[in-house]
């Protein structure tokens, strides 16, 4: 929500002779809520957001929460009360798009969900006035520049589902790859092929809530540097490998 000052700078621009395409890319405000500012300056008055309740599907939820954190984003729409949640999906992943949707579905029954392609990806939408309240984490600014907490009923459905978390997290920001070697052995040199986990956040507290999940399953990790969690001991690649496995 842009405040008066915000906009009258915006509309001081345009009659000024400035384009909207212009005044946009100055301000980074988009053109359609300028215009809109051209018909009505003042705010719409805010109506009280009932309580969307919990999740209808817990372990729906915990999979969406590692989506949102690694691939999605909340904005609000520029004409009205509601909020746009958006996941983007690589193509090369049709699996990972069709679980999203699910989990969407799944978390509030009976809502649109919407999938806008893009080059290379889709974006997965889904308008509602509840999107803030059940993703906290939203707020101004990208997430590695802000503090990223969960909320305690947060964490105790990512207690109840850690698994599902986990691979949400993976979905968005993670991979599964083979990595090989070579070794001497009698005088000649053998290939050795083995896989390994990644998980990538430039967020130190995504990073965390990830680690700290896997250490509450068992799974052995290592920070291979500031942005990048590795797994690749072979039991914990093992116990990934049942419960997440590669995307598809």
């Amino acid at each position: 929500m842009y405040d008066v000052s915000t906009r009258k700078r915006a509309l001081a621009l345009v009659t000024e002779g400035r384009s909207l395409n212009s005044v946009s890319r100055e301000t980074g405000i988009s053109r359609a809520a300028i215009r809109s500012w051209q018909h009505r300056l003042e705010p719409l008055p805010r109506v009280a957001t009932p309580d969307p309740g919990p999740p209808a599907d817990d372990g729906a939820y915990a999979y969406l929460l590692g989506l949102y954190l690694g691939d999605g984003c909340i904005s609000a729409h520029t004409r009205g009360t509601g909020f746009y949640l958006r996941i983007a999906c690589a193509d090369a992943w049709p699996g990972l798009l069709r679980q999203c949707r699910e989990a969407i579905t799944k978390v509030r029954p009976g809502i649109g969900v919407h999938t806008l392609q893009k080059q290379g990806y889709a974006m997965v939408t889904s308008y509602s006035r509840h999107w803030p309240a059940l993703f906290p984490q939203h707020g101004p600014g990208k997430k590695h520049e802000r503090a990223i907490t969960l909320e305690p009923w947060q964490q105790g459905i990512v207690d109840a589902h850690p698994w599902e978390f986990i691979r949400g997290l993976i979905h968005s920001d993670g991979c599964r790859i083979t990595n090989w070697t070579t070794r001497l052995v009698a005088g000649e040199q053998k290939r050795y092929e083995y896989p390994r986990y990644f998980f990538t956040n430039l967020s130190g507290d995504i990073l965390r809530l990830f680690t700290g999940t896997l250490d509450s399953v068992g799974v052995q990790w290592k920070q291979a540097n500031d942005r990048n969690i590795s797994i690749a001991r072979r039991a914990s690649v093992a116990i990934m490998d049942a419960h997440v496995g590669p995307k598809h």
